[in-house]
């Protein structure tokens, strides 16, 4: 197919645009199984957290007793049959990567600061109107359901449909092309079909006068 018979007429291949690499491979389901393991934690992280009433706090607390406990219990043992101690890693935080994480947090932070300034000072509307689109959609959606839900579903549509449409993408640009060339037809009928009408009321009134 050509350009002109693609979606949008774009050149690109959807691989390239949603952002080719690792991401664009896991969206597409060309690494079947790293595709799939995000698959499988997202939904039992939403069973976990809708249908056995779990909260992200009791989550996290409930899995570091467990870890603490299977621990503790394992270097008492050990200490007791003379064994080795479990193989902890050295829990530590450096000085690097402790202003690499500051730095990139700062960076990005006022990076939003500067933005959010222009967008009250006005001096960007476009990005003003964008920005107040996405935050009453964000509000209309949340309202409609709960932010698990929403992610879950978001990140299962996101898995779905690119993958549906790089499979059937032929049939689909096809079938939306053929579509968009009726409706301009239909369009094009219709506008001359008014301008036809426009032009024959004032042939009547200039003979009414």
């Amino acid at each position: 197919m050509g350009s002109s018979d693609r979606l949008f007429c774009r050149q690109r291949t959807l691989h390239e645009i949603v952002g080719g690499g690792i991401v664009a491979d896991v969206i597409l389901w060309r690494r079947k199984d790293l595709t799939l393991w995000i698959l499988s934690i997202t939904v039992a992280t939403w069973v976990v957290f809708e249908r056995c009433g779990y909260t992200l706090l009791s989550l996290i607390s409930s899995v570091l007793l467990l870890l603490v406990t299977i621990i503790f219990l394992w270097a008492k043992s050990a200490s007791i049959l003379n064994r080795p101690a479990p193989p902890l890693p050295e829990l530590h935080l450096s000085e690097d990567m402790v202003n690499e994480a500051a730095s990139f947090i700062r960076s990005h932070v006022n990076d939003f600061l500067s933005v959010s300034q222009d967008i009250a000072m006005g001096k960007n509307p476009r990005l003003f109107f964008k920005v107040a689109a996405c935050l009453w959609l964000i509000s209309v959606i949340s309202g409609l359901t709960d932010l698990i839900t929403l992610c879950y579903t978001s990140l299962l549509l996101v898995l779905t449909i690119p993958a549906l449409y790089e499979k059937y993408e032929d049939y689909v640009d096809r079938q939306v092309v053929l579509m968009y060339r009726k409706l301009h037809q239909f369009y094009v009928k219709l506008d001359e079909k008014r301008v036809l009408t426009y032009q024959q009321w004032i042939l009547e009134k200039e003979k009414l006068s």
